[in-house]
């Protein structure tokens, strides 16, 4: 098992985007997107700041009964969201992965 990581990407119009992977590999979180780099890095290090409170996590149900989460800055903007899942039990345990991961991952450009 590897250890966590924020990726970073370029969109096909040229935007930036990052996925928080956990040790697995598997994408926990992932960003909007970015007209700029800066901006990128400047969600990551939001999400390192956010992620091991709580109360910044928004628990979701969406329209086909699937379970997802958000993560909120302190101003309420969402800074990322997560994959789909059939339960909230594996939904509560991706928040989990987040606060576990987010704080300790690194960071790596795919560009």
């Amino acid at each position: 098992m590897g250890n966590p990581k924020f990726e970073i990407t370029k969109t096909t119009n040229d935007e930036f985007m990052f996925n928080l992977k956990a040790g697995n590999g598997e994408v926990i979180l992932t960003s909007q997107c970015y007209d700029k780099k800066q901006g990128c890095e400047n969600g990551i290090t939001s999400v390192k700041e956010n992620a091991p409170d709580s109360d910044n996590f928004e628990k979701k149900k969406a329209i086909d009964d699937s379970f997802y989460f958000t993560l909120k800055a302190q101003n309420g903007e969402v800074i990322g969201k997560s994959e789909m899942y059939t339960t909230t039990s594996a939904r509560d345990k991706g928040i989990e992965s987040v606060k576990k991961n987010a704080p300790i991952a690194s960071v790596e450009e795919k560009l």
